[in-house]
C-alpha cells in the first residue's frame, strides 16, 4: 500500500495566527501517527510563516514514522537537515517568498547543483526525493542527479480531474514509467483529495508514498482528524 505522509504545516499556520502554542504541532504530528499516518512531512521556509526551524528540531526526537523535510536547499535549510537527519529530504523549486510549491525542478538546467545536494545528504545517510514536473525527462535527468525518489508535482492532475481524468493522469503514467525504468522511487504531492487520490494511486505504477497536507488538515475540520486520515488511508489501498 501507498504510504501517506501527513504535511502539518497548516497546523503550524494557525498556531502562528494567535501566536504562543494552540494548537501544539508536535502533539499534531504524534495524533496523526497515533490515527494511522505512516509519515510526518514538514516544509520550513525562510520566513517560518508556518513550519519553524525549532519546530523541526522537536519533532525529530519524537516522530516514530518516516520524517520528511522538504524544502529549497538553501545553506541553511542544508544545514538543518544534515543537523536534525530525518529518513528523507524533498528538495522544492522554491523561491523565498512564494506562497506554496508552485513548479517542479528543471533537473537539466540545475543538474550540476542538485548532484552536489544530493551527494551531501547521501554522505549523512539521507534519502532524497527530487520534486518535479510529470516530464519523463526530466524524471530520467532526476536519476542522472543521484536522486532516490522523485515526487510527482501533482497540481495539474488536481486542477483537471473533473473535466477529464484520463487525460489529466496520462503524463504522470508516463512519468512514472519513467521513473521505474531509471531505477527511481516514487512519491507524489501538491492538491491531492478525497475526491482524486484513489484514481491517482490505483493508475500509478510504483507509487511508494503521497504528501498530502492542506486538504486533508481542512477535512480534519469537518470529520476530524482521526477519521480523516482513516478516509484518506482507505482512498490508498489498492
Amino acid at each position: 500500500m501507498t504510504k501517506l505522509s501527513v504535511n502539518i504545516n497548516k497546523i503550524a499556520t494557525l498556531r502562528n495566527a494567535r501566536g504562543g502554542d494552540l494548537p501544539n504541532v508536535v502533539k499534531a504530528a504524534l495524533d496523526c501517527e497515533r490515527f494511522g499516518a505512516q509519515g510526518i512531512t514538514v516544509h520550513p521556509r525562510p520566513d517560518e510563516r508556518h513550519i519553524r526551524y525549532k519546530d523541526v528540531h522537536d519533532l525529530k526526537p519524537v516522530v516514530k514514522t518516516e520524517f520528511n523535510i522538504e524544502g529549497y536547499p538553501s545553506a541553511d535549510f542544508i544545514d538543518l537537515v544534515i543537523s536534525v537527519k530525518p529518513a528523507q529530504v524533498t528538495l522544492v523549486p522554491d523561491p523565498p517568498g512564494v506562497l506554496t510549491s508552485n513548479a517542479g525542478w528543471d533537473t537539466i538546467r540545475h543538474a550540476d547543483f542538485l548532484k552536489e545536494v544530493v551527494a551531501r545528504f547521501h554522505e549523512c545517510g539521507i534519502r532524497t526525493s527530487i520534486f518535479v514536473e510529470p516530464d519523463p525527462e526530466m524524471v530520467r535527468q532526476a536519476a542522472h542527479c543521484g536522486t532516490d525518489r522523485i515526487e510527482l508535482y501533482t497540481e495539474s492532475y488536481a486542477k483537471y480531474f473533473n473535466s477529464g481524468r484520463e487525460e489529466a493522469i496520462n503524463p504522470f503514467i508516463q512519468a512514472a514509467h519513467a521513473a521505474n525504468e531509471s531505477g527511481l522511487g516514487i512519491n507524489a504531492g501538491h492538491d491531492l483529495n478525497l475526491e482524486n487520490l484513489k484514481y491517482f494511486s490505483e493508475n500509478i505504477p510504483g507509487l511508494l508514498e503521497v504528501s498530502i497536507g492542506h486538504a486533508l488538515i481542512c477535512d480534519a475540520l469537518y470529520y476530524g482528524l482521526e477519521n480523516t486520515i482513516q478516509l484518506y488511508l482507505r482512498q490508498l489501498i489498492k
